[in-house]
């Protein structure tokens, strides 16, 4: 029998020109090149201009994934942006995306996932191209999490960047088994009861300001690395797939020591494993896709390859996703 699922027929990343060192940061906040890597393995990370709103970020990451996938924007009818930096409270960037690409009139909207964004927009996306309600579809992750910085901060403000990836999702034809290509098995959660844990210390119905991020950062390492092992498991296990059948583990940029935490308790070898947080920084829900381009273009990550996703975020929220590529 005949079943639907929704591939990833192209990806596309956007970085913004400008490259914040550690040592950059060591002039404004009391900190070391020695001290962010050790403790992060980051080393740089990109800080948009002040007239470049997330917006242009995923417009220019959605143009490189339609031109991967041999799309035009008149070919798109569904858009879903995860960000945590919006450009405006609304319009939804999405929207705002959709009007710079050119698309057509379709479906546009955001999802607010904060770190596990692009996990939970493609779970979104894909309820509507498996369902034949969407032909073509962008998911973006896009964000500028340096507007969100408290620059006196240094356990928080090393540790973030701004950009922008997307993948286009269309449908495909297969057999129902764990060989055929798309995305074969998700697993999503969220613990409110952990919201302080990770946040934004404002709002427009609380403080009426943007506010700054906050993070308990040895909490959120200790629950990101058991969290994140189980919600793979379950999406290994949802997909019909074995977390050894992987071919590449592309998680969340948070932190190396958490990359290496998850690896470690998955059992997973540390070659299969995509890492760019030392140049990326955490990109919050841009991270995991920006990840995929990079081993997508230098050949590591190919067509029909087993590609395990994963990421935490506030809320808490954190996921998972196994396709096949």
């Amino acid at each position: 029998m005949s079943v639907t699922r929704s591939a990833v027929t192209g990806v596309g990343a956007y970085l913004p020109d400008e490259v914040v060192t550690n040592a950059d940061l060591s002039a404004i906040v009391d900190t070391s090149d020695e001290w962010i890597q050790e403790r992060t393995g980051i080393k740089e990370r990109r800080r948009a201009r002040p007239d470049q709103p997330t917006s242009d970020l995923a417009t220019e990451a959605a143009r490189r994934a339609l031109a991967a996938a041999g799309r035009e924007a008149s070919d798109v009818d569904l858009i879903v942006v995860a960000t945590t930096t919006p450009d405006l409270t609304f319009p939804a960037t999405a929207a705002i995306v959709q009007r710079k690409l050119g698309a057509g009139v379709g479906v546009a909207f955001d999802v607010q996932a904060v770190c596990s964004g692009f996990v939970y927009a493609l779970s979104v996306a894909d309820g509507f191209v498996a369902r034949g309600l969407a032909k073509c579809a962008l998911v973006i992750g896009a964000e500028e999490m340096t507007r969100l910085m408290d620059w006196s901060d240094r356990g928080t403000c090393v540790l973030f960047g701004d950009g922008a990836g997307a993948v286009v999702l269309e449908p495909i034809e297969g057999e129902g088994a764990t060989a055929d290509r798309g995305l074969l098995g998700f697993a999503l959660r969220s613990d409110g009861t952990k919201g302080d844990l990770l946040y934004v210390d404002g709002g427009p119905s609380t403080t009426g300001e943007v506010g700054h991020l906050r993070m308990a950062g040895n909490q959120v390492f200790r629950h990101a690395v058991i969290n994140i092992a189980e919600a793979v498991e379950a999406a290994c296990a949802a997909a019909g797939v074995a977390v050894s059948d992987v071919d590449w583990f592309v998680p969340h940029q948070a932190n190396q020591r958490i990359i290496k935490g998850v690896g470690d308790r998955l059992g997973l070898d540390e070659n299969k494993v995509i890492s760019t947080v030392a140049w990326h920084a955490n990109t919050s829900a841009a991270s995991i896709p920006l990840a995929l381009s990079v081993a997508i273009e230098d050949g590591r990550i190919k067509r029909g390859d087993l590609i395990l996703l994963e990421a935490m975020g506030g809320g808490l929220t954190w996921g998972a996703c196994a396709i096949r590529l």
